[in-house]
């Protein structure tokens, strides 16, 4: 084998000098991050969107998992203000309030829990000049590893620990901030004489329903109890097999539903997706299930705040169109409407015609945090973003 030339070697070095220059790909761990479509971030409005959105002071973030992406609305005194921040197939969202700490489920093989904080000040530097910090984005400050065989979906805090459906076991987990694991609840149809059943998706457990305690807690899953047909097969019935789960007793306490998602605790009563049907209502108790609206897409992801309720709704993937049977697919859009829960009625929504699929929708206060550092405008926008993470801090 000749040795290589002096040019050779200067292209080389060159090259590798050049990669991993892009905050992008250094801050989600993923070298295509870099590139971004724009047209995955083109929207329009419908109704009092923007509105509305600054009438409640929050911040929203929308997980769009197929495309890799984490999106920020708010509206500021510069007006509706759109931010963005790629990870590979984000999908769970939990807030610590306290700690000022966001948690965001990254469900690839490993998968991955990333926490962010907003920047709260630019370190004084000789080399650079900095402009004021005009907003607080998020930023990465820590992210751990976990097996792939979790298939980590939603994540929730309750009691100031956090938790994350563990879907690949049939269970409820605990995430240490050491990076460890622990089986925390289960229901009780997974139960056998060998053993609970932790070694496969047989039930698709896939949302919290939050409150102070896990028992207090409830839990939304595809299927009542494990069959032949798991998640995945195509013939998997799906249709009004949905259920929610009690956290104190382990049992259904809601049937009826048809791929249920996002369930939340809301003025004591357990609201769901009903992704199936593309609708949201309420599980009722030894119940079945009651609409208070049907939406054009595949309804997951849920939060209120303010007498709202931000619905996420998706595309259906071809692939999975048999999960849908209560859906037009060419209908389907993907979109976050803000509902009110009072009337049922859409208040005003903001649509991706480019978009996919949403897995997970939470508000933060705007005071917390405005976005993410990245938006789909270049020039001066790269620049600060340059100097955003040579110099961030993340306490003041």
């Amino acid at each position: 084998m000749k040795s290589p030339t002096r040019k050779e070697l200067a292209g080389l070095w060159a090259r590798h000098n050049a990669e991993w220059r892009d905050a992008a790909q250094i801050t989600s761990q993923w070298e295509e991050a870099a590139a971004t479509d724009p047209q995955s971030l083109r929207y329009r409005v419908k109704g009092r969107w923007w509105e509305t959105l600054a009438e409640t002071g929050m911040t929203l973030l929308v997980t769009r998992e197929y495309e890799h992406m984490v999106i920020a609305m708010c509206v500021d005194e510069r007006g509706p203000q759109v931010s963005f921040m790629r990870l590979p197939h984000p999908s769970g969202i939990a807030v610590d309030l306290e700690s000022a700490t966001v948690f965001i489920a990254s469900t690839r093989n490993p998968n991955q829990v990333y926490e962010l904080a907003p920047v709260t000040h630019l370190s004084p530097r000789l080399d650079v000049r900095l402009d004021p910090l005009s907003d607080r984005p998020l930023v990465p400050v820590r992210s751990r590893f976990l097996p792939g065989s979790l298939y980590l979906h939603d994540l929730a805090l309750i009691g100031g620990a956090l938790y994350g459906t563990a879907v690949g076991e049939n269970a409820i987990v605990r995430l240490h901030a050491d990076g460890n694991t622990e089986r925390v609840w289960w229901p009780r149809s997974i139960e056998t004489s060998a053993g609970p059943i932790f070694g496969q998706n047989h039930i698709q457990l896939n949302s919290i329903a939050a409150a102070s305690t896990l028992k207090r807690s409830f839990f939304s899953a595809s299927a009542e109890r494990p069959s032949a047909r798991r998640p995945g097969h195509r013939n998997f019935p799906v249709d009004g097999r949905g259920v929610i789960f009690s956290g104190a007793t382990r049992e259904v306490v809601s049937r009826g539903l048809t791929r249920p998602h996002s369930a939340r605790l809301h003025e004591a009563k357990v609201w769901v997706d009903n992704s199936g049907y593309g609708e949201l209502g309420i599980a009722e108790p030894r119940g079945r299930f009651t609409t208070v609206i049907r939406l054009p897409g595949w309804t997951r992801g849920l939060c209120f705040h303010s007498g709202l309720a931000f619905v996420g709704t998706s595309r259906v993937i071809p692939r999975f169109s048999q999960y849908a049977p209560g859906l037009d697919l060419d209908k389907s859009t993907c979109a976050v409407h803000a509902v009110d829960v009072r009337t049922g009625r859409i208040v005003g929504s903001l649509t991706w015609p480019y978009g996919n699929q949403i897995f997970a929708v939470e508000v933060i206060p705007r005071s917390l945090a405005t976005g993410f550092p990245f938006s789909a405008s270049k020039g001066r926008a790269l620049d600060r973003q340059k100097k955003l993470f040579y110099t961030f801090g993340t306490t003041s």
